[in-house]
């Protein structure tokens, strides 16, 4: 899949569906960017990709016109080589200077990728992706940058990493080392990204590129609620279906930036890495610095393209192997039921209800631990509060698992409160300057995660519980940001290291955690979706979404994270009403049919349930057990977008074609609605389907249902109107249509 013409020392990333290619200037031996998007074929050189005109600005070589990097597109632009642009790599020199020339040196090619410690990554067999090494030497001083090219067989995926090598005993200062920079001619793009806060997070934009900077980033210790590492380009005629689309996701949890800078040459320098902000690194004599993995997606088929391409990506070659084709259990958690008021009894009562209905895990949320009955103090102090449970976890779980069902625990790790004896013993702990202000968040502080010591010793603790109690799930949960930056540890020239090594301490300890109980599923949260990052789905297979359950937010929660991240990864739960983030009134079926398309849980309290709601909890756990598999390994098409609209629609398509499911949903009623059909995309036109809505069946073809659609309104041909069942009525509808082969 790499092919390199030696003489003209150009290379052509290639498999059936992607073509990557780029090449060594002359003279500079910088490296210039010559193409990115559908395979094309191999010629024996790219001449028709160079675009050199003359530019009589700054140049680099004297008396040439066509060296003016600031028209060039490039692979790893630097400050101080004529590009005005802003750069992917900046050094500070011990004089105080920031010039740098990195020049082509040689390269590599390697089989296969294999997973990493310390820093989450794809990976892959020998015969599923190769990799090439492009080595640049800088030609000011003993530092080399390692740029790290992956293609993967059977996906339209490029990956890039970058490391920088110091080999000499000159310690220089790395003020922005970028994972991706990547020129491209614009054509009319429309870039796409994430946005939202706390409880509405994933909310999609879509707006034309115009000229200067357009960015996402978060400063605030995490991948944050505000804005996901993930955003995308777009042709202005793209659709969900048919059109071209470019993806950019970045595999790191902490401080990030994705930006577009368009030039008045109409090129889109698009960059993706650690925040610069706030960020510097010291490298060392014999020191280097690897930068997070960036993943790059093309797709000629929409956007449902592109994101079906990130979810089987990250399926395959990302989420541990383990979890991916396993069948993932319905879990309740206590937390609407009961928040902090609790004890064995109650909780068992619960479980023992659970059980009943047919649920597979008990999760014990928040309030288990030291003397937390609010959430004003305990945190780093993991010891079971015995008033609530007088037989410890060790008691409850060993209970919970004799009814039936698997346990699992919440945990808060990375922070600590000050009534603990971990505070007290340890002050300097905690992130910021003592000397100063440290600001409160949700009344607790954040662990200084830079230091080994502190992550040992939450390690310890953890581990002191989990080893002694038959528990197979946690919630791994992350409820403030980190302000005032300071670390105790950290000299005055490392403080900018602070945010990185944080998140590489949290890596640390999920390495830790799953080294020593390889068979326990982690689900990430971070106050819902503060942490929805590909990174931590190294880790964890599923991620809390959202605190915002309401199923009408979750519409356009869910289908934002769809964007980028598979079903399978999405926490999704049934829960009370009035809902608790927004007051509203769902049905219990509108809010399982929304939660269906997710992991599917339940977080409310069952033992008030009559026969009645019992009865469709059962169903409802039945139906998704039924169609689980097509979910989570099927193929997601978004439908109808919730953004602006009144309706959202969506499907899994199994890969074979044989069974699909449909989820269509309606907020508001509408009085005297039109006549209306759901086209259906991704089926086999040529199979017959069986087409079953709560058990009434009809025969359709699939070309059909891609053309004429599904009936939302009735025929009421043949009936009585005493029949009419009204499907459309009322607010917050939901219908869910499942085909399969005939």
């Amino acid at each position: 899949m790499i092919n390199i013409n030696e003489k003209n020392l150009e290379f052509h990333l290639k498999n059936e569906q992607i073509s990557y290619i780029f090449r060594v200037m002359e003279e500079t031996e910088i490296m210039e960017q010559l193409y990115f998007g559908a395979s094309i074929d191999e010629y024996d050189q790219y001449d028709f990709l160079i675009e050199r005109e003359s530019k009589p600005g700054n140049n680099q070589i004297e008396g040439s016109q066509i060296t003016n990097l600031d028209d060039i597109k490039q692979e790893l632009p630097v400050y101080g080589t004529t590009d005005f642009r802003q750069p992917a790599l900046e050094i500070v020199y011990p004089n105080g200077d920031r010039i740098s020339h990195f020049a082509y040196d040689r390269y590599e090619i390697r089989q296969g990728k294999m997973r990493l410690k310390g820093l989450p990554s794809t990976f892959g067999s020998s015969e599923d992706v190769e990799i090439l090494v492009i080595f640049l030497k800088d030609r000011y001083s003993d530092m080399e940058v390692e740029l790290h090219y992956a293609i993967y067989k059977d996906f339209p995926v490029i990956t890039r990493q970058n490391i920088i090598r110091n080999h000499g005993t000159t310690t220089y200062q790395l003020e922005s080392f970028l994972s991706l920079n990547l020129d491209m001619p614009n054509e009319n793009y429309e870039w796409l990204h994430l946005h939202g806060a706390w409880a509405r997070e994933a909310q999609l934009s879509r707006d034309k590129l115009i000229i200067g900077t357009q960015q996402i980033t978060s400063t605030r210790g995490a991948s944050s609620h505000m804005h996901n590492p993930f955003f995308a380009l777009a042709t202005p005629e793209t659709t969900e279906n048919q059109g071209r689309a470019y993806g950019f996701s970045l595999i790191y949890s902490g401080n990030f930036l994705a930006q577009i800078q368009l030039d008045t040459y109409d090129i889109a320098r698009i960059q993706l890495g650690i925040n610069p902000f706030q960020f510097s690194w010291e490298l060392a004599g014999n020191a280097s610095f690897t930068t997070p993995e960036a993943v790059m997606v093309y797709s000629e088929n929409g956007l449902n393209g592109m994101s079906q391409t990130f979810h089987n990506f990250y399926k395959e070659h990302l989420i541990n192997q383990k979890w991916v084709h396993k069948t993932r259990p319905v879990l309740i958690n206590n937390w609407e039921a009961t928040y902090f008021d609790f004890d064995e009894e109650k909780i068992l009562t619960i479980a023992s209800k659970a059980k009943d209905l047919g649920i597979d895990l008990f999760v014990l949320d928040d309030g288990w631990f030291g003397t937390r009955d609010t959430d004003d103090g305990s945190l780093g102090n993991w010891t079971p509060d015995l008033r609530k449970l007088p037989n410890g976890i060790t008691g409850l779980a060993e209970k919970i698992v004799d009814l039936g069902l698997q346990f699992g625990l919440w945990f808060e790790p990375e922070m600590v409160s000050v009534d603990t004896p971990l505070f007290s013993e340890h002050p300097d702990w905690r992130i910021g300057n003592p000397k100063k202000h440290i600001s409160h968040g949700r009344n607790q502080f954040v662990l200084d995660f830079s230091r080994p010591e502190v992550v040992e010793n939450i390690f310890e603790q953890m581990d002191k519980i989990l080893s002694t109690a038959p528990i197979s799930y946690i919630k791994w949960d992350m409820n403030r940001y980190i302000s005032e930056s300071f670390s105790a540890t950290l000299g005055r020239k490392n403080q900018g290291e602070l945010f990185h090594r944080y998140i590489l301490g949290v890596y640390a300890l999920y390495e830790k955690i799953l080294d020593k109980y390889p068979g326990l599923l982690i689900e990430s949260c971070a106050g819902g979706g503060g942490r929805f990052d590909s990174a931590l789905l190294y880790y964890a297979p599923q991620a809390w979404a959202s605190d915002d359950t309401d199923a009408v937010e979750r519409l356009r929660i869910q289908y934002g994270t769809s964007m980028v991240y598979p079903l399978s990864s999405i926490g999704s739960h049934v829960s009370e009403v009035p809902n608790h983030q927004v007051g509203r009134l769902t049905s219990l079926e509108m809010r399982a049919n929304v939660a269906m398309f997710g992991t599917f849980g339940y977080e409310l309290d069952i033992t008030h349930f009559d026969e009645a709601e019992s009865a469709e909890i059962r169903k409802q756990i039945k139906t998704f057990k039924n169609y689980q598999t097509l979910i989570h390994e099927g193929d997601f098409y978004r439908l109808k977008s919730p953004f602006g609209n009144n309706e959202t629609a969506w499907l899994v398509v199994s890969k074979d074609k044989k069974e699909a499911l449909v989820g269509w949903y309606q907020v508001l009623a509408k009085p005297n609605p039109a006549y209306q059909r759901l086209r259906l995309t991704g089926l086999a036109a040529e199979k017959t389907y069986i087409v079953n809505e709560d058990g009434q069946e009809t025969l359709r073809k699939g070309k059909d249902l891609m053309s004429a659609g599904v009936l939302l309104g009735e025929n009421l041909i043949n009936r009585s109107e005493g029949e009419q069942s009204h499907k459309r009525y009322g607010d917050f509808q939901s219908r869910l249509f499942y085909l399969s082969e005939k």
